[in-house]
């Protein structure tokens, strides 16, 4: 593994380097940055089969067992106007998010190329993540490690062409054309169309971002997904996050059901080494659009313990649904549990 991720910073920065160099009457600005994360993680229940570790969110499919993440290495390229990025990843998170893809593909977290002609206007092509909820693939941008409901069943990437507009520094849209969700290439496929604005307030302590999604997937269902983030920032030490999504489909020859999530964030940063958050997670999907079939709550608390770029994260997490899909220790067959437990500690790191 480390030695894919040398191998990989060295090729990203030759390739970078040697592109942009043709012309040398210009220098542009190289950033490399990268991060890595493992996690260990406990189910309460306990379920003795290796295939139900009583997980319905991506990233943390195991139980009694130490896991690496995901290592990443990025490089940014800036040159006037230009700016080319390549955002790769290795490892079971990688895999997971780039889960329609096969070979290298499945590393190649974002690649894209922008241009911006002016300060208020810029295109990129390529494969960037998802602009849809609060929660990021990146493991040290979360403060929770576990991922919620919303972002496990949602967009993780779009590939395509996109336009970002900025009217001020409180307003600003964005708008694109893409392939599917999560489809790295999609020949003969109809094209999703994105958008995405957003506001704040004068002090830049209240944001928002309103979100759509919506296209034919490749099994011709008709996609619209509306998604809400709202962000407030009450003191130095305290602020509050909110995600509100709702994803409806239709197939060709049937009726249009739904699933739908809102979670509520509360983030409490005593000091500069040691933060709280809490998250709740409302997650309906009655009709199983989703899989689940069933309405879940989950609550989770996570601490955030900082050592320079190390964050280490304990996490307690309770998972509750309206109906049995949890395993218990004893079960055989189906399962009996309505509810769960977990505790997680999460390592990230990122330089």
């Amino acid at each position: 593994m480390l030695r894919k991720i040398c191998s990989a910073i060295i090729i990203v920065s030759t390739s970078f380097s040697s592109v942009f160099s043709q012309d040398s009457t210009k220098k542009g600005n190289l950033t490399i940055s990268g991060s890595v994360d493992a996690y260990y993680r406990y189910d309460f229940n306990n379920a003795k089969d290796s295939a139900r570790t009583n997980n319905y969110t991506s990233f943390t499919n195991s139980q009694n067992s130490f896991e690496l993440g995901m290592a990443s290495v990025k490089a940014d390229y800036a040159i006037g106007k230009v700016d080319g990025l390549l955002d790769l990843g290795f490892g079971r998170r990688a895999d997971e998010f780039s889960y329609n893809d096969h070979g290298s593909l499945t590393a190649v977290k974002q690649a894209y190329l922008s241009y911006a002609p002016s300060a208020k206007v810029k295109f990129t092509m390529g494969k960037w993540a998802t602009h849809v909820g609060y929660e990021l693939l990146d493991a040290y941008l979360n403060r929770n490690y576990s991922m919620d409901y919303m972002f496990s069943y949602g967009p993780f990437f779009h590939t395509g062409l996109k336009a970002d507009i900025t009217i001020s520094n409180s307003f600003a849209f964005m708008a694109g054309v893409v392939n599917p969700t999560d489809m790295s290439t999609a020949s003969f496929a109809k094209k999703f169309f994105i958008a995405q604005v957003h506001g704040a307030s004068k002090n830049g302590k209240i944001g928002g971002y309103l979100n759509y999604v919506g296209g034919k997937d490749m099994a011709k269902n008709s996609i619209n997904q509306f998604d809400l983030v709202l962000t407030g920032v009450v003191s130095s030490k305290f602020n509050i996050g909110y995600n509100g999504t709702v994803k409806m489909v239709k197939p060709d020859d049937g009726s249009s059901a739904s699933w739908w999530g809102s979670a509520l964030y509360l983030n409490y940063d005593p000091t500069s080494i040691f933060g709280l958050t809490a998250r709740g997670e409302l997650f309906g999907d009655k009709k199983g659009v989703a899989g689940l079939g069933t309405n879940i709550v989950d609550f989770t608390l996570s601490g955030n313990i900082h050592i320079d770029n190390l964050t280490i994260i304990p996490e307690f997490r309770i998972d509750g649904a309206k109906d049995p899909i949890f395993f218990k220790n004893a079960d055989t067959g189906a399962p009996t549990a309505k509810s769960t437990g977990t505790f997680i500690l999460g390592a990230t790191y990122h330089f």
